[in-house]
């Protein structure tokens, strides 16, 4: 194990890194995306994960490629830095911490739902205290817990995979029954199911914190997108097969619904807790990504440098973790964030639109400029395609990111003169 230069420590190697990734996708999407991206595209919602998929996979080639050049902390918000400008990497920056921040709020609600449902609050920030002393522990530590937790999560949807599909109630017709939707449907499906595949973005912001990340984490980001893409499909067939499309648009619980109906009532609470487990494992991740783009931000100055404090023991940006810790503790307390799931979408797909914006500066070849003019193209899509209300927001607080960075190069023209 070494040391970068900033003092982090180079401790991952690709499998800790394919399971931080899996960690982050393999998470509470799959418990709850399924039931609105079938109500939006019907029985067409095969097509809508087939969408989710292709754009993904845009991302993550992109993302890897990048990676391998720049590999720091920051994930995009580095890339965008050095390969459009400052401006870009720091509005990929902002829209990263601030639309992920709601997220972890949402994933730490998630937890506290499932586990106490009437002190789901409390619940809430219980969690986020505990993962971020996790995480303060070191990376090592964050990602040894989150193997237990993508473990558990896999053997629980492997459960439901296989009882939906050897019951008596599964059936093949069911695939296709049920209203499709036209494109817009489909488009809006893929907009929800798409946020339960990008969870290989934490692999990149873990950059300085990987051994040799030139070519681990090209290796890792596909591999977590691919087993996170057969389970997803695995478990849309097995929950469509007995559901169908209509039922599973308006199941509150999808996955505890399914098994119920395929006539085991006593794995629902294992699904429960697998849903509980899941979200805990997005937020660890989530937790640790925020944190690691927040010290790069930091170290520019687009945040306050006080925020790029390393720990001198357990090597980590422990004031970006306590920061981010704090912060979403009291969004976790005191809001409901629901309606702001909808701005971090469009925030994640603002975040990969820069990201294939950047890789297309890597190559002149027209052939290594087809993946990101598609994931350029489908985030663009799916930003637009979400509801107008968080199509708004989320323009509009992108737009106070971009006004504080200008008033950032104000003050600093004022200093200079």
């Amino acid at each position: 194990m070494t040391r970068t230069d900033a003092g982090l420590l180079r401790g991952l190697g690709v499998r800790d890194a394919v399971v931080v990734g899996l960690g982050s996708m393999i998470g509470a999407g799959v418990f709850s995306a399924l039931a609105p991206a079938a109500r939006a595209a019907g029985s067409a919602l095969p097509a809508g994960l087939a969408v989710a998929a292709v754009v993904a996979y845009c991302n993550a080639m992109s993302s890897a490629r990048l990676a391998a050049r720049h590999p720091a902390s920051g994930g995009t918000y580095v890339y965008g830095r050095e390969r459009l400008g400052a401006f870009w990497g720091h509005l990929a920056g902002w829209a990263f911490v601030v639309g992920k921040t709601a997220s972890c709020a949402a994933m730490a609600l998630t937890v506290g739902a499932y586990v106490w449902p009437g002190q789901a609050h409390a619940v809430a920030v219980a969690a986020v205290v505990a993962l971020t002393a996790v995480n303060y522990g070191g990376v090592q530590k964050s990602a040894r817990l989150t193997r237990v937790i993508v473990a558990v999560v896999l053997a629980v949807l492997a459960a439901v995979v296989v009882v939906c599909l050897a019951s008596g109630q599964a059936d093949a017709g069911r695939l296709y029954a049920g209203s499709p939707s036209g494109a817009g449907g489909v488009l809006q499906a893929a907009g929800l199911l798409f946020f339960a595949f990008a969870g290989y973005a934490r692999i990149a912001t873990l950059g300085e914190e990987v051994r040799d990340p030139a070519r681990t984490i090209p290796r890792a980001i596909p591999l977590a997108l691919g087993i996170a893409l057969v389970v997803y499909a695995c478990v849309t067939v097995a929950v469509l097969a007995v559901l169908g499309a209509d039922r599973l648009g308006h199941a509150t619980a999808p996955l505890a619904d399914a098994v119920r109906a395929a006539g085991v009532p006593g794995l629902v609470p294992v699904v429960r807790a697998g849903a509980a487990v899941a979200a805990l494992g997005s937020l660890l991740a989530l937790i640790l990504g925020v944190s690691r783009t927040t010290l790069a931000m930091a170290r520019d100055g687009h945040l306050p440098r006080a925020l790029a404090a390393v720990h001198p023991r357990f090597r980590v940006p422990h004031r970006a973790e306590s920061a981010v810790g704090a912060v979403v503790a009291v969004l976790a307390a005191t809001a409901d964030v629901r309606g702001a799931i909808g701005f971090s979408s469009f925030g994640v797909l603002a975040y990969y639109a820069i990201a294939n914006a950047s890789a297309w500066t890597l190559g002149e070849a027209p052939l290594s400029r087809l993946v990101p003019a598609v994931g350029l193209l489908g985030c663009a899509t799916l930003a637009f395609a979400l509801p107008m209300t968080s199509v708004t927001v989320g323009a509009g607080v992108l737009t106070l990111g971009a006004a504080s960075y200008g008033v950032r190069r104000w003050r600093a023209g004022r200093r200079e003169a």
